[in-house]
């Protein structure tokens, strides 16, 4: 007996002891849920290696020019050639070192939210901002379908809120999203159900093939499909309806809502906050029983004489009240013109900020930037993609990409103005953050979420939002100085970004295989070089501001290279100052008979090939690094010299003089199906609006035609045997300069048959150029200065 109890003893022991091994062994480190991959070595090394030959060419092109100068103007040539190399180099640094950063989305999933639908689920709440400022410009139908993509996105309905901010007041936005929160019930359910892409109904149901693409085969997805289809037709008849009764001003004596009691935003500039939560912890249930994301529609308070720093105080606003009604730690910020293409975009996003080291040390994580209804050319390089494949993967790989204002998620506590890692327990919190208790309390809240309160305090949760939202709040505060989005510039973002980058903020570029939004761009002429000149004034506002990356904070957490980058943010326009002497000075001289070109032989020449020969083979391996078409490069390089020509120099003159011309941007964005004809597909594609930016390059491109011209008229008068290298060149400036400038003379001519004019006008100029050099015997630019005199 006693040698069983031993036994049995023993066997507990030993048994126990094997718990303890199991219990004290290393539990096995969860997968890692992303993974930084560099560009292989062997297409950067070939293209470091040109790039540093370049730059030697360029010192010693410099230099030759230095110790051998031209016989006349040589100090402003000197000038012209120093600035452009030195604006390639700025350009140049943030390319040399590229990354990609991957996503594993299973893995995120198994660790946090096995079970999506869940109530439980470990992924952080996020709080989605969309912005919109204007119903003409911004058609009610267009915020609505970024909406709808919102609540349908692929991510736990109880962790999602979506807040439309309304600068204009305007009740069609405000009764769209009414309609919009009903139609939800049905599209959010069929989206999920089905797992389709992408989620915003007009862009979804105007995809041809959309049904197969999915690989939905079940046999009620058709007939639950046209249900739908038929839905969203009849929504869509609804909006188009209220913006009718209100296209260009509301009706007399103003709105009126649905009550009798008369609209709260009829007076713009002068109105009380307006907040309207319409689907929330309280609201409507989907048409399946599901619970739906909250949706708050926001237009704060507007009064005479009080600055309301337009897009980055409504963002400012945006970030007070949804601290105090939501307060998710992450917040997506979107234009009401993009949609979200990938609904998984928002796990790409927590595969990072999930990540407990990288979270503290990661202010946001910036998406590429694409784009629908682009012609198939895209002729004036909406898609851009030398910035978006090439510089931002390039700065991705040093302290991060940009910040571009738009299709970003961002950590709340980096918009608070802390360094990183750093608990704000500042005692001067009310001086930082203003007067609302609720709102200070909620920053301190480190995983986000509302602080304890009783009933009564969550009774009062919509006066304090109304609260945050008035026009003095921020009155004796840091919001917009040291807080949150920066003010001072009309591009906000850059200077926001910058801001948080000096704070020694990281932030990440996230290339999903599936764009993860689009958004519209301008397609005519006159409105893409609107923006150009919006975006350059920005700049210039950036660099006289005194954030100048030029010298402020020094010594701080700003690396090198990404200062180099925010520093050619901020200078790139003045690019146009030597662009504007390379196109108009050698026309001139052509015409006048003063140009000379040095032979073949000669060492400056020699180093201009050399120098020509390293830009087109930095240009192809570049191609070959970022994988983007050829024809993608060209097009950049043809928009950089049609807006060097026609933007910069205005906002040049508009951000340091502090003066605005009155061509504001005033296009009408269309959701447009998908088409064979380029005429009916891109209509506004040929539309052209005169601006005073089209002066300065259609000059340009009269000057260098009949430089060409002139060039013609000397092989015929002297005959194929006086074609020497002098001639080539004589040629090639004008044929460079107008071959870039294609785009602007597409632009320009707006319709295909102003083609068959213009040819004829051409050739008519051409005999008459030809009469007077052969028959008159007097210079072609004497003719056309005392021409001019005459008039």
């Amino acid at each position: 007996m006693a040698d069983g109890i031993r036994g049995g003893e023993e066997g507990r022991i030993d048994e126990l002891s094997l718990v303890n091994k199991e219990e004290i062994q290393p539990q096995p480190q969860p997968q890692p849920l992303w993974e930084k991959i560099p560009v292989s070595s062997a297409k950067m090394i070939p293209y470091r290696i040109i790039v540093v030959l370049r730059l030697i060419v360029v010192i010693f092109y410099l230099r030759y020019r230095i110790i051998y100068p031209l016989s006349n103007n040589n100090a402003v040539w000197l000038v012209v050639d120093f600035w452009l190399a030195l604006s390639w180099i700025l350009d140049q640094f943030p390319k040399c070192f590229p990354v990609v950063h991957d996503t594993h989305l299973d893995r995120l999933s198994l660790q946090f939210d096995p079970d999506h639908r869940r109530k439980h689920s470990l992924l952080a709440p996020i709080d989605f901002f969309v912005t919109s400022a204007d119903v003409i410009k911004e058609p009610p139908i267009l915020t609505a379908n970024t909406v709808l993509s919102i609540l349908a996105v692929d991510y736990p309905v109880h962790k999602v809120s979506c807040y439309v901010s309304d600068d204009g007041a305007s009740m069609q936005l405000f009764d769209t999203l009414s309609r919009t929160s009903e139609f939800s019930r049905s599209w959010v359910p069929f989206c999920k159900k089905y797992s389709i892409e992408p989620r915003a109904p007009e862009f979804y149901f105007s995809h041809q093939n959309d049904h197969y693409d999915t690989g939905n085969l079940q046999p009620d997805f058709l007939t639950e499909r046209a249900k739908i289809k038929r839905e969203y037709q009849q929504f869509k008849v609804g909006i188009n309806a209220l913006v009718a009764k209100g296209v260009n001003k509301p009706p007399k004596g103003g709105w009126v809502m649905n009550d009798g009691t008369p609209w709260p935003g009829n007076i713009i500039g002068d109105h009380p906050s307006i907040i309207k939560e319409y689907l929330g912890s309280r609201g409507a249930l989907d048409v399946e029983g599901n619970e739906l994301p909250q949706l708050v529609y926001v237009s704060r308070e507007k009064r005479p004489g009080f600055i309301n720093q337009k897009k980055a105080g409504a963002m400012n606003a945006l970030v007070r009240i949804s601290a105090v009604l939501s307060n998710a730690p992450f917040i997506l910020n979107l234009d009401c013109d993009h949609y979200v293409n990938n609904s998984k975009t928002v796990k790409h996003a927590m595969c990072f900020y999930m990540d407990t080291h990288l979270r503290n040390n990661l202010s946001f994580v910036q998406f590429p930037q694409r784009f629908y209804g682009v012609d198939q050319h895209d002729l004036y390089a909406n898609h851009n993609f030398i910035f978006s494949d090439v510089i931002m993967r390039g700065l991705d790989g040093i302290q991060g990409p940009l910040y571009v204002g738009t299709g970003c998620i961002l950590n709340r506590k980096a918009l608070y103005g802390n360094d990183p890692g750093m608990v704000d327990q500042d005692c001067n919190a009310i001086k930082r953050f203003g007067r609302s208790k609720l709102f200070i309390a909620s920053t301190l809240m480190d995983d986000g979420g509302l602080p304890p309160m009783d009933t009564e305090g969550k009774s009062k949760l919509m006066e304090e939002a109304i609260h945050v939202t008035s026009c003095d709040y921020e009155k004796d505060t840091e919001w917009g100085k040291e807080i949150s989005w920066i003010y001072g510039s009309v591009t906000e973002d850059i200077l926001t970004g910058f801001k948080l980058h000096y704070r020694g903020w990281k932030s990440i570029y996230c290339m999903p295989d599936r764009p993860a939004f689009k958004g519209t761009a301008p397609i005519n002429l006159t409105d893409r070089l609107k923006q150009s000149t919006r975006w350059a004034r920005g700049s210039i506002e950036m660099l006289k501001s005194r954030h100048c990356p030029l010298f402020y904070g020094w010594g701080g957490k700003l690396k090198l290279v990404q200062r180099i980058s925010y520093i050619n943010v901020c200078v790139y326009p003045f690019t146009s100052i030597p662009l504007i002497a390379y196109c108009f000075i050698p026309a001139i001289a052509l015409l006048s008979g003063t140009l000379n070109i040095s032979t073949i032989t000669n060492m400056p020449t020699i180093w201009l090939v050399a120098l020509f020969l390293s830009i087109i083979a930095t240009a192809i391996l570049e191609i070959r690094w970022a994988q983007i078409r050829p024809v993608s490069f060209w097009r950049v390089e043809q928009y950089w010299m049609v807006s060097g020509v026609s933007c910069y120099p205005f906002a040049i003159i508009q951000g340091l003089c502090n003066v605005s011309f009155s061509n504001k941007a005033k296009y009408t964005v269309t959701i447009k199906p998908v088409g064979d004809e380029e005429d009916e597909q891109f209509g506004d594609f040929y539309r052209f609006k005169w601006s005073s930016l089209v002066i300065l390059p259609t000059i340009m491109i009269v000057l260098n035609a009949l430089g060409l011209i002139v060039g013609v008229q000397h092989l015929i008068h002297n005959g194929f045997g006086s074609w020497k290298i002098d001639l080539f060149w004589k040629f090639f400036a004008p044929l460079w300069i107008l071959a870039h400038l294609y785009p602007f003379l597409k632009g320009l001519m707006a319709k295909h048959n102003k083609i068959l004019p213009i040819v004829v006008l051409g050739v008519c100029l051409f005999f008459m150029v030809e009469f007077i050099m052969k028959y008159i015997q007097i210079s072609v630019f004497h003719a056309y200065i005392n021409f001019y005199y005459y008039l």
